[in-house]
């Protein structure tokens, strides 16, 4: 079911839904094998919502009506709640289209693949300390930190070397970041090396998008 609240939150609609609700689901009670018993605690908390409502909106009202209407409509959203868990979200004899009537959201059961990485990343490398650097990174498009949608994270490929590389399969070591930055630690022979890195976002169903161009550093 979908994560959106299907509760209306007006006072006025959610009291015209819950009728419906219950009207609709009382008619099948059979077919949907529900006993009328589980709907004593609800009866009576809508019949008090329902007289705590039309008290509230008398333009004399006090403050004290409106909190028992606020108390009586919570307390009756969460047995709706448990009720619908319960006897409704997941049942085999309730159709998408009986949920529809009722006002519920429908079993989505088609899942959106993840799109494939089309952006590039901008990168900036810092060297906080001796023989450690940290490849800081973000989408190309993007102002903030936050990955494209569906992205995962990051691959990291870099290497060591003496030239600078004409390919990415060079970059021989590679290293995976859900988050900014990735860290890569050396050894102290490494120390006024050059590091040459290039970066490209992964998706969640192992998608690669396209690399960026190989940037370089001295590891400090």
């Amino acid at each position: 079911m979908s994560t959106l609240d299907y509760i209306p939150s007006n006072d006025g609609k959610f009291l015209t839904w819950e009728k419906n609700l219950f009207t609709y689901t009382k008619a099948h009670a059979d077919a949907w094998q529900i006993k009328p018993a589980t709907w004593g605690v609800i009866d009576q908390q809508s019949a008090a919502y329902e007289a705590a409502w039309t008290k509230a909106q008398d333009p004399n009202r006090g403050k004290a009506d409106t909190l028992a209407k606020n108390e009586a409509r919570d307390a009756l959203k969460k047995s709706i709640r448990e009720y619908v868990k319960e006897y409704l979200e997941n049942s085999h004899f309730v159709t998408d289209e009986d949920r529809k009537h009722m006002g519920l959201p429908v079993h989505d059961t088609t899942r959106t693949p993840s799109p494939s990485p089309t952006t590039t990343l901008e990168t900036e490398s810092k060297t906080p300390s001796p023989a450690v650097v940290e490849i800081h990174y973000r989408d190309a498009k993007s102002e903030s930190k936050a990955k494209p949608a569906g992205v995962h994270g990051a691959e990291v490929a870099w290497a060591v070397l003496d030239h600078h590389p004409e390919d990415w399969e060079e970059l021989t070591h590679s290293l995976f970041c859900t988050r900014t930055p990735a860290i890569l630690t050396f050894g102290g022979r490494d120390r006024g090396k050059t590091l040459y890195y290039a970066l490209r976002w992964e998706n969640t169903r192992g998608v690669k998008g396209p690399w960026t161009e190989i940037f370089q550093t001295i590891i400090p």
